[in-house]
């Protein structure tokens, strides 16, 4: 069914599969004023951790990759029988697949949204085009399909939208540099070496030691506190957060 989301419109759609009506009803959704944050809360996307904020908390899930290793699966075999039947069924699980994303940075982005909400601050994020092409890692045949597949760009959209609604401030910053340099404000130092493997960060010169992505996401707060800045509105003194925080579980355990 193609939906133009026009203000006012309604429809009446029956899921075949469920045997369900659903009445849709298109409306405006009332946009909050900005409130003036005293903080910002810095957000790394990534491929090991979906998002990572500068409270250590981490957005991830094992049944994401489970499900996302099965889709892979099932696209692989559809693809190699190559009949009607299957490219039929191919089309369908790809609608699948995208709804299953979808649904996830829903989650992710309300959490986000709303926790910043409910401290009085901003949302940091980096700028995002052309996530895929900027990654000088070499990655493995393995993780291509992993890295390639999520939707990097529709999570960063939902928290934008929900921010709005909830008159959340929303910074975005150049990624450059962001994994690599040194988030103690006593030391700033910033080396592609800093970054001892994918997942660890470790400055050459102070020798703070902190999960990368964790790191990434305090950089990205720090970069929005600078931008607001300009914009004269209010920030706080530089905090590092050493305490870890369990992951946020996504579509179950």
């Amino acid at each position: 069914m193609r939906f133009r989301r026009v203000k006012g419109q309604c429809d009446l759609y029956y899921d075949k599969r469920t045997k369900t009506f659903y009445l849709i009803v298109v409306v405006d959704a009332a946009e909050q004023s900005q409130y003036d944050h005293v903080e910002v809360l810095g957000v790394d996307m990534g491929i090991e951790n979906i998002a990572t904020d500068s409270d250590n908390q981490i957005f991830e899930s094992s049944k994401v990759e489970q499900i996302r290793k099965r889709y892979a699966r099932l696209r692989s075999r559809l693809q190699h029988v190559g009949t009607k039947s299957a490219k039929r069924k191919l089309r369908k699980l790809t609608g699948k697949e995208r709804r299953f994303k979808k649904d996830v940075n829903h989650v992710i982005s309300k959490n986000i949204a709303e926790k910043a909400k409910g401290t009085t601050r901003g949302i940091g994020l980096e700028d995002l085009k052309n996530i895929h092409s900027r990654v000088t890692v070499k990655i493995r045949h393995s993780q291509r399909d992993r890295h390639h597949r999520w939707s990097f760009d529709e999570l960063r959209k939902c928290i934008e939208y929900k921010a709005k609604v909830l008159g959340v401030p929303i910074f975005v910053v150049d990624p450059k540099n962001t994994s690599r340099q040194c988030p103690n404000p006593e030391c700033q130092c910033i080396d592609k070496r800093n970054r001892k493997t994918r997942d660890l960060f470790q400055c050459l010169q102070c020798r703070f030691t902190a999960m990368a992505n964790y790191v990434a996401a305090i950089n990205i707060r720090l970069k929005a506190k600078i931008m607001a800045a300009t914009v004269n509105q209010p920030i706080v003194g530089e905090t590092l957060i050493s305490t870890y925080k369990p992951p946020v579980k996504i579509g179950g355990s």
